[in-house]
């Protein structure tokens, strides 16, 4: 078969009849229908002015019309897809950043991105959700019209996302048509999907792990996905198990503690479910939490490694009968992958340094930034800023981000080292290390804590637990207890700039 390099290709292979997209309590749409309707919105983006390479910005909650705009708006156009939940100046931002044709937005709730794209002269495009039909379906405030044959190419932008901007002004990082292409493949290949398999979509929406890692893939599998509306709730997802019957699901790993907080208590639908695996990506997976996945679901537990700049997945464990092993990454699942000093000499097997990689899916160079990319390509290979190492069968632990690595008076500490050693304490249910400032080290070790429910332990108690493990110079100095561990849109812990809004300072 000849290579998927465009999304236009992705959407249009396989069956028209085979379910494509479906959500609580609606028909499922179909293949055709779903690609009668990108073709709709096509000509509607053209009647109104918007080219193949011109940035559409999409405000949405999440659901099945979320899932089938992105993909319409990727067909036709550069999609750009924003947290909802964002303020007037974070949406004057990335709308200026992106220089943003039309904002295609939910037609009736209020938004502060409609006030800068009136603001800012940019298009406002209703969505008006249709109830009536299939999952996913909708109507625009502009007229659907006929967008012809042309659709972009496999080197025109398909999506645009912003870095996280945690140590630094956000980068724009645009992902071609053959990137997605390419991406949704790796992924499909490694988590051996078919047209049987359905995907239970928990994650936002505007991020690479749910646009990529659940949707993208399971549409060039010819899989489907069930996309509930409004963003992830523990309390409703077993009600979204029994109702989707998924084969699998992909999460960030709060949200897979979250679920374990409540599955106790619906044993029933656990038992009765069909997930033949479960995926994390996005963060660090416990081996603790795996464990716990594994035992309650009874399925295998797939830790994958992704980022934006590699349209997500760089590596994974592999399903069963090859090994998977807690606590690493897995092997290179798409691109090649490699473990640099920072010279840029490649290291030998066992060795620790930071991980690079090259291949289709990853970014040809961030937007309009020379210096990030004369910094982030070495040779070819694009250095990912984390630290890790890959052993002799080629999976790759990571020891931390680069710059999240404490330097305790010049001892290096990786937080999730830390991380672990607490989680084994029985009361510990989450935990999250960090740097925080220190007058004559520059940096000492802090740790906040979450406890299980109806468990108690102490400071000197956790510190003794974890003295007994590691090094002292790793120990925290200072463990925090709170009922919820602060975290960004997407569910990741943010170690960066924790110490300041815990007021460490």
């Amino acid at each position: 078969m000849t290579d998927i390099t465009t999304v236009a290709e992705l959407l249009r292979r396989g069956d028209a009849k085979l379910e494509a997209i479906g959500a609580p309590g609606r028909r499922p749409m179909n293949r055709g229908e779903l690609m009668t309707l990108v073709d709709k919105v096509g000509g509607a983006l053209r009647l109104v002015g918007v080219g193949a390479e011109d940035a559409v910005g999409i405000v949405m909650p999440n659901g099945p019309e979320n899932a089938a705009a992105f993909l319409a708006v990727a067909c036709w156009a550069t999609a750009a897809p924003l947290n909802p939940g964002y303020r007037e100046d974070e949406f004057d931002f990335y709308l200026a950043d992106l220089n943003a044709k039309a904002l295609m937005i939910h037609a009736g709730p209020d938004s502060p991105a409609r006030v800068v794209a009136a603001r800012r002269g940019i298009r406002v495009i209703e969505l008006l959700p249709d109830d009536a039909g299939p999952a996913g379906a909708f109507s625009l405030s502009v007229s659907f019209g006929n967008a012809g044959s042309a659709h972009p190419a496999p080197e025109h932008v398909a999506l645009v996302l912003h870095t996280s901007g945690t140590t630094s002004r956000p980068k724009i990082v645009p992902l071609r048509h053959s990137n997605l292409a390419a991406s949704a493949k790796h992924i499909a290949t490694t988590l051996s999907l078919t047209s049987t398999d359905r995907s239970l979509v928990i994650m936002p929406l505007f991020h690479i792990h749910g646009l990529i890692g659940a949707l993208s893939s399971s549409l060039y599998a010819e899989a489907s996905v069930f996309c509930p509306g409004g963003g992830f709730n523990a309390l409703r997802f077993f009600g979204w198990l029994d109702e989707a019957r998924p084969t699998w699901y992909s999460a960030v790993p709060t949200m897979h503690q979250a679920i374990l907080s409540r599955a106790e208590r619906n044993q029933e639908i656990v038992a009765a479910s069909r997930l033949r695996f479960i995926r994390s990506s996005s963060s660090s997976l416990p081996p603790q939490i795996m464990k716990q996945l594994e035992d309650t679901f009874r399925c295998p537990v797939i830790e994958a490694y992704g980022m934006t700049e590699a349209t997500h997945q760089m590596a994974s464990n592999p399903l069963p009968p090859l090994p998977r092993k807690p606590g690493t990454v897995g092997i290179a699942a798409g691109p090649d992958m490699a473990i640099m000093d920072q010279e840029g000499n490649l290291l030998p097997r066992g060795a620790t340094g930071e991980i690079v990689i090259k291949g289709p899916n990853v970014t040809s160079g961030y937007a309009n930034n020379p210096k990030a990319n004369a910094e982030a390509f070495t040779r070819g290979w694009f250095r990912t800023g984390d630290q890790g190492v890959m052993d002799v069968e080629g999976y790759i632990s990571i020891t931390g981000r680069l710059k999240e690595i404490i330097n305790r008076g010049g001892e290096k500490i990786a937080p999730r080292e830390v991380d672990e050693a607490l989680m084994d304490h029985p009361a510990v249910s989450q935990v999250v290390t960090f740097g925080m400032p220190h007058p004559k080290l520059g940096e000492e070790v802090a740790a906040l804590v979450v406890l299980k429910e109806g468990q108690n332990a102490t400071e000197p108690e956790l510190r003794d637990f974890v003295g007994g493990k590691l090094a002292d110079f790793k120990v925290p100095r200072k463990i925090l207890f709170m009922a919820e561990i602060p975290k960004g849109a997407t569910g990741k812990l943010q170690r960066i700039g924790l110490a300041a809004k815990l007021g460490l300072t």
